[in-house]
């Protein structure tokens, strides 16, 4: 962080220097080649607007050094009012100073920065333009990851049930209008209670957090798994057909089966199953989908009885 600050402080003294030197000796050459007018012959409605116009852009430049990193836009920024403040500096440097008409390069000097400051300040204007735009798209990200966060389990870090029907619509209305299939799995741990009750509410939160790593690694990077109630969770599964949902049920199940989980207390291994269903979201709502597959794990359950 020093030695950005360090380069920062150079880069900006840098343009200060080198455009103070440049006016310096505009003024000082000017001085040697012509003649400093009386005061009576100032025309001092020019050396207050050409003055006060020097000053402005002095000032713009500051704001634009002070204000911004070093880097591409503020260096066509800073080279473009730079050149701007040189030629009117050497406009004003007219009001005072006579200069003899075989004097032309004075006239360069307050001509010839123009053009050049004017393409520095468009091109640096245009991608400033674009930096805004690109620090107002992340802005906007960032506040709907945290407004989606909030929406997130508070145990495990993945979206909970306000979270899961939010998706879940979204999700449809896309299905509908690309007309692809939707799928839905529920992974329904059994007899959880038991293992609450046995190795205690801690132990089996950490149970669930294990699981939830153990889902996770066996989905598709486009799947959504969500804690839909205590020990059940919902994946929605976008552009699937019922048998690749089906398959990739029975491996989910077979996932949690061989899950062992050891407990902390007396390493003794803690082993689970769990029930699934899978069903397509079609043109009804999402407690109609919800409904279907909630029945679908009752069905389910009761095969195990």
């Amino acid at each position: 962080m020093y030695n950005t600050l360090t380069k920062k402080v150079f880069f900006h003294s840098a343009y200060l220097y080198g455009l103070a030197i440049a006016i310096a000796a505009g003024i000082f050459f000017s001085y040697l080649m012509g003649e400093v007018k009386e005061w009576h012959q100032l025309n001092l409605l020019d050396v207050f607007s050409e003055g006060a116009m020097t000053v402005l852009a002095s000032f713009w430049l500051l704001l634009v050094l002070r204000s911004r990193p070093g880097g591409r836009v503020t260096q066509l920024l800073a080279i473009g009012l730079s050149c701007i403040i040189f030629s009117w500096s050497m406009d004003l440097t007219d009001e005072f100073i006579r200069l003899p008409d075989s004097v032309v390069w004075h006239t360069w000097l307050e001509s010839l920065p123009i053009p050049f400051a004017l393409t520095a300040l468009s091109i640096g204007i245009y991608h400033w333009h674009k930096e805004e735009l690109a620090i107002s798209a992340q802005m906007v990200k960032r506040e709907r990851d945290f407004r989606e966060y909030r929406l997130f389990d508070k145990l495990i870090p993945i979206g909970g049930a306000v979270y899961l029907r939010k998706q879940l619509g979204i999700l449809i209305k896309e299905s509908q209008k690309n007309q692809k299939p939707l799928a839905l799995i529920a992974v329904d741990l059994d007899n959880f209670n038991y293992i609450n009750r046995k190795y205690g509410i801690a132990e089996g939160d950490n149970i669930l957090r294990a699981l939830c790593q153990l889902l996770l690694l066996n989905l598709r990077e486009q799947d959504v798994l969500c804690r839909l109630a205590g020990d059940r969770f919902v994946v929605l599964l976008p552009d699937t057909h019922q048998g690749v949902a089906e398959s990739l049920a029975e491996e989910l199940k077979a996932a949690v089966n061989s899950f062992a989980y050891k407990d902390r207390h007396s390493t003794e291994r803690v082993f689970l199953s769990a029930s699934t269903a899978v069903t397509l979201a079609g043109t009804e709502d999402s407690d109609s989908v919800f409904k279907r597959l909630n029945i679908g794990v009752l069905v389910a359950k009761q095969e195990l009885v």
